[in-house]
């Protein structure tokens, strides 16, 4: 009967997907949090299988690696700003100064909490990374035909969230370095030439080669047969994901990076066109499925004993990174960067924990001996106060924000404002 069970639970779940955002419009609860506190509640439900992703390690690594990659494309799609220096200047902030700050505090706070310098450390590069998944309520809306439409808090946090988990893949290399041969010159000098060096430049280059090639033949091509924009089909943004990925992934360099940039390089092609909603669009809709039968699986865990390892201390510094770590690194990290005070605290204090920290737990479980019921336990503590933190908070702070910016407007743009997606 366990068959049965399963579909019926997955056809349920993906019904509500559909409904859920319509039914909840104006109410101070997402998708996220309904998801995650069903699984809560049907891990209570007796019968059914554990769920254990310490015992199903391999199955919890390459689902949340599918659901990862699929929410960096259409993050990617979704960006109307070309990219540059000085108009992703918040994104190169929040990579460069407040992620690094973000995984040291976090490493040390897991230290001080009884965890080994390996352990605390991949802890810090697991929860670092913001997430492309859970945080729709504060990121950019379908693509639109004009650049520069979005705001600098929905823009800020969707592109660090479509980079950074890619960047933060050298860190959790080096925890697993730790936790096997130690620190050493060699050692060091090794990660820094493979992980950070030659994986982080293949993945750039990898991602750059295939959105252009891809993006010259859909937009294009010579032969109006292979213009497949000319008749936008959804599918095509899983190929581009899968390829890059793929691809990227067997010439050793960082799959993450290679879909967001690629992405990126195929909205640049023809940037006002259609087919970029059409396949952002399908994207949305595919991630959406996925990540509620990933919540549903983590809510049952966290009621399935997940939780069991979680001391206060580790708990603590789950609640540290929420209210205390990130919101102040991410503050400073964008001095003098484009929108007021409120932007910048806004920007810092919803950089939301998701998916991606579960993906790097379950790849870095399987390379290296760390205590994995006490990082379990933290992670999964960390993501379910996030979801609900940032959750109830996201929507009416956003919308003040909004409300705000339309007042402050031209008359003549205010259209623009109130049209901007929440």
């Amino acid at each position: 009967m366990l068959s049965p069970v399963l579909f019926t639970l997955a056809g349920a779940s993906a019904l509500v997907a559909a409904l859920l955002p319509r039914v909840v419009d104006r109410l101070p609860v997402n998708l996220p949090m309904a998801f995650l506190g069903a699984g809560v509640l049907l891990g209570l439900v007796p019968g059914l299988p554990s769920v254990d992703p310490l015992k199903h390690r391999e199955a919890t690594q390459h689902v949340t690696e599918l659901v990862v990659i699929i929410s960096l494309m259409g993050a990617g799609l979704a960006l109307d700003r070309a990219v540059g220096w000085r108009r992703w200047a918040s994104t190169w902030r929040l990579l460069a100064v407040a992620m690094p700050l973000t995984i040291a505090a976090v490493a040390w706070a897991g230290w001080l909490a009884g965890l080994p310098v390996a352990a605390a450390l991949l802890l810090g590069a697991a929860l670092a990374p913001t997430d492309p998944v859970l945080a729709s309520d504060v990121q950019v809306g379908e693509p639109a035909d004009e650049d520069n439409t979005e705001d600098e808090v929905r823009f800020a946090l969707t592109s660090e969230a479509g980079l950074n988990d890619g960047a933060a893949f050298p860190i959790v290399h080096l925890a697993v370095v730790l936790a096997g041969t130690g620190l050493s010159v060699v050692a060091l000098r090794d990660w820094f030439l493979e992980d950070v060096a030659l994986r982080g430049v293949v993945g750039v280059a990898s991602g750059l080669l295939i959105g252009w090639v891809l993006g010259r033949l859909f937009f294009h091509s010579p032969l109006p047969s292979l213009r497949l924009a000319d008749n936008a089909e959804g599918f095509t943004a899983l190929a581009v994901t899968f390829l890059a990925y793929g691809v990227t992934e067997l010439v050793h360099g960082y799959g993450f990076v290679a879909v967001f940039v690629a992405a990126c390089t195929i909205r640049s092609a023809e940037r006002a066109h259609g087919a970029h909603k059409v396949a952002h669009e399908f994207v949305e809709q595919i991630e959406r499925m996925l990540t509620s039968w990933l919540l549903l699986l983590l809510g049952a865990a966290l009621s399935d004993g997940l939780l069991a390892a979680l001391t206060w201390r580790l708990a603590l510094v789950g609640v540290l990174l929420i209210v205390v770590i990130r919101p102040v690194v991410g503050y400073l990290s964008l001095a003098r960067t484009a929108g007021g005070p409120r932007e910048r605290w806004v920007i810092g204090s919803f950089g939301v924990r998701g998916i991606g920290s579960l993906f790097y737990l379950a790849y870095a479980l399987g390379e290296g001996e760390f205590p994995g019921e006490e990082l379990w336990a933290a992670v999964g503590f960390t993501i379910a106060l996030s979801v609900f933190v940032h959750g109830l908070t996201a929507g009416p702070i956003v919308r003040r924000l909004d409300a705000a910016r339309f007042r402050n407007a031209p008359t003549d743009h205010r259209g623009d404002v109130a049209g901007t997606h929440l």
